[in-house]
Formats: C-alpha cells, sequence, structure tokens
C-alpha cells in the first residue's frame, strides 16, 4: 500500500493518468499564481536564528499588522522601561515626597507618580521638551541614564523608520501595474510554431532595462527510474539574440520559438491536451522613479495554452502618436492551423523535399 500510494502521488505530480485530467480547474495546483504569489509552503524550520541575524529583512517582510505591532511595541516598551527607571530613581533620591519643595536638589524634577515618569520618559526620547519636567544636574546617573535613552531611542528610529521606508517604497506594488494576458497562445510566425503571450505596462512611467525570460515546471522520471518532482527546464525567449530585452513602451507579444531544442518539440495539438505543466513567466527592469529593481510574476497551466490562436491588436493610430486599447488585450481570435507539433511539421517538410 505503501509503493501504491507513492506511485500515485508521483503520477499526480506527472500528470501521466489520464483519470486526472478529469478534474475541475478549481483545484488545479498552481506553482505561481496567476497574480505572482509562490504557492510554496516552507515547512518548520528548526534554526530560526539565521532570520535574527538579518532583523531588518525580517521586519521588512513581516505582514503589515506585525510590523506595525512591532513598530509600536518597540517605542511604548522602550518608553515605559524607561519610565519606570526614572520612577524608581526619583523614589530612591527622594525626589516624590519633595515634588514641592523649592528648597530641594531633585536629580528627576516634578516626577511625583509614574505616570509623570512616564512623560519625564516619553518627552527625552522624542525631544519634545515642555520644560515642566526635566533631568537636573544634580545627580550625575540622571544625566547617564538620559544619554543612554538618547542614543537607544536613536537606534530605533534609525531602524524602524528605515523599515518603514523600505516597505512603503518596496517595488512590489509597481508590479501591480505590469500585466499578463490571461492566456498563451500557439500559432505559426513566418512558418515556424510559435509560443505566444503578451505583456504590458499600465504606467506613464516605463521601467527601464526590462527583460522577460520563462521556466518550464514539469515533474519526470529518468530513464533509471529517479523521479524529478517541478524539474524546471528554461524557456528560450530570445536571451541569445537579445530578443529578451524590452522597450515596454506599449503592449509587447513575446514569441518562443519552437525548435528541436524547446521542450514543446514533441507537442501537437492532441498531446497539448494530455500534457500536465506550467508556465512561469517573470519580467524584469527597475522602476524609473526609484531606480529599485521590480519583478512580476505569472504562469500559465497548459489548459490556458490555446493551440491555434492569436493576439488581436491593441494598437492604432491617432492624430500626435499612437493609442494602446487595454480592453483589446487578453483578446484571442482561431485561426487555421494543423494539430502536428513542430517536430511532425519537420519531418513532414522534409519528406515533401526529397520527394
Amino acid at each position: 500500500m505503501h509503493v501504491a500510494k507513492i506511485h500515485k502521488k508521483h503520477c499526480k505530480l506527472l500528470g501521466d493518468e489520464d483519470s486526472l485530467h478529469v478534474i475541475a480547474s478549481n483545484l488545479r495546483q498552481r506553482y505561481v499564481s496567476k497574480d505572482g504569489k509562490c504557492r510554496v509552503n516552507l515547512g518548520p524550520i528548526a534554526d530560526k536564528s539565521r532570520f535574527l541575524s538579518d532583523i531588518f529583512t525580517t521586519l521588512v517582510d513581516l505582514k503589515y499588522r506585525w510590523f506595525l505591532l512591532v513598530f509600536t511595541m518597540c517605542y511604548i516598551l522602550t518608553w515605559v522601561t524607561f519610565g519606570g527607571i526614572y520612577f524608581f530613581g526619583a523614589w530612591l533620591r527622594d525626589d516624590i515626597t519633595h515634588v514641592h519643595d523649592p528648597l530641594w536638589k531633585a536629580c528627576f524634577e516634578n516626577v511625583d507618580d509614574f505616570l509623570s515618569a512616564l512623560l519625564l520618559s516619553i518627552e527625552s526620547q522624542r525631544t519634545i521638551g515642555y520644560g515642566s519636567r526635566m533631568v537636573t544636574a544634580n545627580c550625575p546617573e540622571g544625566t547617564v541614564l538620559l544619554m543612554v535613552q538618547s542614543i537607544l531611542g536613536s537606534i530605533i528610529d534609525a531602524l524602524m523608520v528605515g523599515c518603514m521606508f523600505v516597505k512603503i517604497s518596496r517595488p512590489q506594488q509597481r508590479a501591480q501595474t505590469l500585466i499578463f494576458s490571461k492566456h498563451c497562445v500557439i500559432c505559426e510566425r513566418d512558418e515556424k510554431l510559435c509560443m505566444l503571450f503578451r505583456i504590458g505596462d499600465l504606467r506613464v512611467s516605463h521601467m527601464v532595462d526590462a527583460k522577460v525570460r520563462a521556466k518550464l515546471i514539469k515533474s519526470r522520471q529518468t530513464k533509471e527510474g529517479e523521479f524529478i518532482p517541478l524539474e524546471q527546464s528554461e524557456i528560450n525567449l530570445g536571451y541569445d539574440t537579445g530578443g529578451d530585452r524590452l522597450l515596454l513602451v506599449e503592449p509587447q507579444i513575446i514569441t518562443h520559438v519552437i525548435n528541436e531544442n524547446s521542450p514543446f518539440w514533441e507537442v501537437g495539438s492532441e498531446r497539448l491536451k494530455r500534457e500536465t505543466f506550467e508556465i512561469i513567466v517573470i519580467l524584469e527592469g527597475i522602476v524609473e522613479a526609484s531606480g529599485m529593481t521590480c519583478q512580476a510574476r505569472t504562469s500559465y497551466t497548459e489548459d490556458e495554452v490555446l493551440w491555434g490562436h492569436r493576439f488581436e491588436s491593441c494598437i492604432s493610430m491617432e492624430k500626435g502618436g499612437f493609442r494602446v486599447d487595454h480592453s483589446a488585450f487578453d483578446k484571442v481570435f482561431e485561426v487555421e492551423m494543423a494539430p502536428l507539433s513542430a517536430k511532425d511539421r519537420s519531418t513532414t517538410k522534409g519528406e515533401k523535399a526529397v520527394f
């Protein structure tokens, strides 16, 4: 039974069982969601000290509700801690009982309870200085305590404000305006079988040095019987000719030529319906406004790859320039095309040439 379970699990990842294709689309497990989020959950991590060694990145990666909690608690705990120390110092020096004595040389002036000590702590760390309560020169320990709190407050300000600035200005928000077509299509271009998808930018400020790449995620079993889950292979989008580098001013149709080096070399119309794979598309560039690197991702599963379709044009001419119609960004239309794979097409052409 254990061997049967392992075999069933392997078949589910490989997609080599016909029954697995009769599954509702909402049950399809994606490696990367359409909005670019990776669907990989990390298991329990024993050595969590590695996250504390890079505390800045750990804080920035926190969700907003947890980050705001840490941000708030850092200041509140510091104020309360030093407020307690000020109150304890005033109690030891008997400043509390002589608070209204004009002849008493107080160390912590006008501190008569914990609330006033807390106000002294907040005023000192935030450099408010109302003047009604203060640390005087009548005790050296008060001066040392004020110096320690000032230094610690500056460190907290640098860390928290820096984290807040980085978190607000992170380029992930810029990726929301980088869009991908809902479908990927396979059609003929210049007598070559090609796989196409469309990308675009909704902002007027453009991405600098934009480049695109794609990965094929597919599990397989080697000839030796080794099972490789979620193997990643490269899909050539023109990195050898520079076609992967884009001037993303208007929507671009990205082309993958299906040749001998393509993982879709032997995939035809009928085989495409039986395949189980996922195409990960990654668009990278530099945000023109901030100079930070931005990355947007999406994925296409086998049921989102349309055989024998093309994209409708979304560019038209108008007075003074060109107009982009984003309502036609995802529109495709069907074309008449043979269901043969690129390999079968080359074989057929070779036979005709010999004949």
